[in-house]
Order: C-alpha cells, then sequence, then structure tokens
C-alpha cells in the first residue's frame, strides 16, 4: 500500500515559521539580532554599581538573593554565578543580566564581591 505525503505537513520546521509578508520592510530577526544581550560592553568590575537584595516576590515564598546591575557579557556572568553558588553553597541562576542566589546571602555576597573589585551596596529591607 503507498502512503501519501500531505503538503501541509513541511518536514523542515523553520519554514513554518518564516514571514510571508511584512508591512514595514523590517523582519523581526535582524531586530532581535540587533539587541542581542552580546552587544553589552564589557566594564571592568569597579565601573559596576551593583544592587544586593533579598526577595521573595513571585517565587512560592522562597528567599532568592538577586544582584542586579551588571553591564557584562553573559559568559562573564555565567562564570561569576558558579563562583558565587560555591562560596554560599547554594543553587542559582542568570536572568535578564542579573544573578539570583537561592537563600539569604546578602551580606556575604556583599563581601565576596567587594573582594572581587566590583563596587556593590545592598539595596532594600
Amino acid at each position: 500500500m503507498a502512503t501519501s505525503k500531505r503538503h501541509d505537513q513541511n518536514p523542515n520546521p523553520t519554514e513554518r515559521n518564516r514571514v510571508v509578508y511584512s508591512e514595514f520592510g523590517e523582519s523581526t530577526n535582524s531586530a532581535a539580532l540587533e539587541r542581542s544581550p552580546s552587544s553589552v560592553p564589557e566594564l571592568p568590575p569597579n565601573q559596576h554599581n551593583l544592587k544586593v537584595q533579598a526577595t521573595r516576590s513571585g517565587r512560592k515564598g522562597k528567599t532568592v538573593t538577586v544582584i542586579s546591575g551588571f553591564q557584562t557579557k553573559p559568559e562573564t556572568l555565567e562564570g561569576l554565578v558558579k563562583q558565587l553558588k560555591t562560596q554560599c553553597g547554594a543553587g542559582g541562576t542568570v536572568k535578564d543580566n542579573t544573578i539570583e542566589i537561592q537563600g539569604e546571602h546578602r551580606q556575604k555576597l556583599l563581601e565576596i564581591l567587594i573582594k572581587l573589585g566590583y563596587k556593590a551596596k545592598i539595596s532594600g529591607g
């Protein structure tokens, strides 16, 4: 028995998402490439103004220490978050150019960041 292939099934999934018509000429892919996080200028640690704060909002009551204010590449943040996680003995991640470390570690993270040469301060209550 012969199998038939339907015309609406495309074997290449990237062709399903292509733009067929765009009125204003600029495709969404080129706009996304212009705003890529790799275009962030790499500043030395002493030029960062970091805020260290503990928060529970949106995390089902779990406390997370958030470090924000980085102006660096994501690869640099990945190395820094790995070092901070081992120093605190906790998990963590990088989200939207901020570092999140699980638990209440404001004072400890502040001391570590200052030793690494960053300008940091505790923010919030």
